[in-house]
């Protein structure tokens, strides 16, 4: 089995080898938080709302899926509703609040009765001699005159200027996997964030992209080679205080599992799909 990543997966490395390995190869459990099953339940309204007419697709029509998106995100995952019950820092009420206060600011930004996905919460995947590059996109747009934009919902808070291109890498990384899919650079990169309603636009051209992939090949190299050895080093920063695998992690006094010793260096280095939800 060849090597596969995707932008998560990748950035998780970059930011800390042994948080990698405890979500890609461990595979430990993380318990689902609020801010990810919002994320996951604005995902699907604005994938939803695509489905209805273009006239027809009104902030109160948004809003009026939130809680049957919840419903079905529910019956697929039903400890997300214990989440929510056990969460005394809000209400559902309130927490359905929110969610439709970030659905009903997206048409500050964008407005869905003047477009037409060609494609919505799509999966790709390449491969690139002996890498797979995979992820899923929420949306690709395409102009009559073939203009193609890819567009992605965060909704947390846009990034300082510092940090735009962290937030950028993943864009970039869809503008790959689509350029060598398609033969053609993407025209423009959107990242909409939905809780502050700024909007980050990126044209890249095919140096950048070039620059990307052998930035994706090193993490990958990394992987493998950490994967051979079973040395995933932490790396410990601010973010360590959001991190559920803390009690395990070295830097805090904590003990690893012991490293699988039957998984072999080409099925560690891969994983799967992007998700909101753990």
């Amino acid at each position: 089995m060849s090597p596969s990543l995707s932008p998560s997966r990748a950035a998780d490395f970059k930011q800390c080898p042994l948080l990698y390995r405890f979500r890609s190869i461990d595979r430990l459990d993380e318990a689902p938080s609020p801010a990810a099953a919002r994320g996951t339940l604005v995902h699907a309204v604005l994938e939803e709302l695509f489905e209805l007419p273009a006239a027809e697709r009104t902030p109160e029509a948004a809003v009026g899926l939130v809680p049957e998106r919840w419903q079905a995100l529910v019956e697929e995952r039903p400890e997300l509703a214990e989440m929510i019950a056990d969460d005394e820092s809000r209400t559902k009420d309130s927490w359905f609040a929110e969610a439709a206060a970030l659905v009903e600011r997206w048409f500050t930004l964008e407005d869905p009765s003047r477009l037409e996905p060609s494609r919505r919460e799509v999966k790709v995947e390449v491969e690139l001699e002996g890498l797979t590059l995979r992820g899923i996109i929420d949306r690709v747009d395409v102009a009559p005159t073939g203009e193609v934009r890819i567009v992605d919902y965060k909704t947390g808070r846009s990034p300082s200027e510092r940090f735009e291109g962290k937030a950028l890498f993943q864009m970039k990384f869809y503008g790959l996997v689509h350029w060598r899919t398609t033969g053609r650079v993407p025209d423009l990169l959107q990242l909409v964030y939905l809780r502050d309603g700024q909007v980050i636009r990126y044209a890249p051209d095919e140096a950048d992209l070039l620059a990307l992939e052998r930035n994706v090949r090193a993490v990958s190299s990394a992987i493998q080679q950490a994967s051979a050895t079973g040395d995933f080093r932490p790396s410990p920063s601010r973010l360590c205080s959001w991190c559920d695998f803390k009690p395990l992690c070295p830097a805090f006094g904590g003990t690893p599992p012991p490293y699988p010793p039957s998984a072999p260096p080409e099925a560690t280095a891969s994983d799967g799909q992007d998700s909101a939800l753990p």
